[in-house]
């Protein structure tokens, strides 16, 4: 999403600037999200919540953006605290003047993050075609580890039951009802989905083998490659949902699911067959692959949703409109895939 700088708020603006940083700078470069705005600056990166309610996320005053901008750090720091380094306040003085850390009272608070090589992006290695099971071994291992410390109190617990899941699965239909009969969401397709789904969900015997056997956690909740780096023989697993807890407490597989999916939607069958099946070995988690259909229909269509909603959105242009809605179509083809794997 781009926008010119005289529609960006005085604060952005202000951010573009190489001199006001505290350390070398030759140029900003800004990415805008729905929900941020991403500045990289020289070996660093600074990320600034917009002040947006969608309901399930609410940034709307300075305080709720201080808490999740807190969050965001603590909760990534479970996976990568090298990455995670601060969270650091925009202050503008008396006289109008804005600083970072300085003098003033705080306007906005960032998210500061060390900057990760572009070219250890998983996305690129795709691209390059170098993608290999080394590197996916190398995500199961600090997955693993990972979901084991996690927490699972009660309260994270409940979230992977069967009612909060069909929640969550509900709501996507839902929201998808009036693209029915779209060119991206056939009423066929629509229906298929939502038959399947909903008769898996009618096993809730499932649902509670897996919350006693402890396999609900607070995970990631935005586990695809776009937020995964390999950088120094490690990888770097970043940009966990901070936003909403019923987003990222769930059944391990859904986050597995999501990384499984996107490796299917880029073509990789055979590395997401490995690993997910390396990842039950490694997990000691055989039960994993009776969920993973169904998660990754769910991952799928959630992805589709995300799709739609782009090319709804008045200010894209036509070309982004076009590319969002077959994107769109993509990913309920896939998630039809799943959904004829369950049984």
């Amino acid at each position: 999403m781009t926008a010119t700088a005289g529609e960006l708020p005085a604060a952005v603006r202000f951010l573009l600037e190489p001199q006001v940083y505290p350390h070398p700078v030759a140029r900003v470069e800004l990415i805008q999200t729905h929900i941020s705005y991403v500045l990289l600056a020289g070996d660093f990166v600074y990320k600034m919540k917009k002040p947006v309610d969608f309901g399930f996320l609410d940034f709307s005053d300075l305080a709720r953006r201080r808490y999740y901008c807190a969050e965001e750090l603590r909760l990534n720091r479970r996976l990568c605290p090298e990455i995670y380094l601060a969270v650091v306040s925009l202050n503008r003085a008396a006289d109008g003047a804005f600083s970072l850390d300085g003098p003033g009272e705080p306007v906005e608070y960032l998210v500061k993050m060390a900057r990760m090589p572009e070219k250890g992006m998983m996305p690129r290695l795709i691209e390059r075609d170098e993608l290999t099971a080394g590197h996916l071994h190398l995500i199961v291992h600090k997955l693993v580890p990972f979901y084991r410390q996690a927490d699972d109190s009660p309260e994270v617990r409940e979230l992977g039951g069967v009612e909060a899941v069909r929640f969550n699965v509900e709501e996507n239909f839902q929201q998808t009802a009036a693209f029915v009969d779209t060119p991206a969401l056939s009423r066929e397709r629509f229906n298929r989905i939502r038959q399947r789904s909903r008769a898996f969900l009618a096993r809730p015997e499932l649902f509670a083998a897996r919350q006693a056997a402890g396999w609900i956690r607070e995970g990631h909740g935005d586990l695809h490659a776009a937020n995964i780096c390999f950088a120094d023989h490690r990888v770097h697993i970043f940009d966990c949902i901070e936003f909403n807890r019923r987003f990222r407490c769930a059944d391990v597989a859904e986050d597995i699911a999501f990384l499984a999916m996107d490796l299917d939607f880029r073509g990789l069958n055979e590395l997401s067959r490995h690993f997910v099946e390396y990842y039950a070995d490694q997990a000691d988690d055989p039960e994993v692959l009776t969920m993973l259909p169904f998660y990754c229909c769910y991952r799928a269509y959630v992805r589709g949703k995300i799709s739609l909603f782009t090319a709804a959105e008045p200010e894209v242009d036509a070309a982004t409109r076009q590319q969002a809605q077959q994107q769109a179509g993509r990913y309920f083809a896939l998630a039809q895939c799943y959904a004829d794997e369950l049984c």
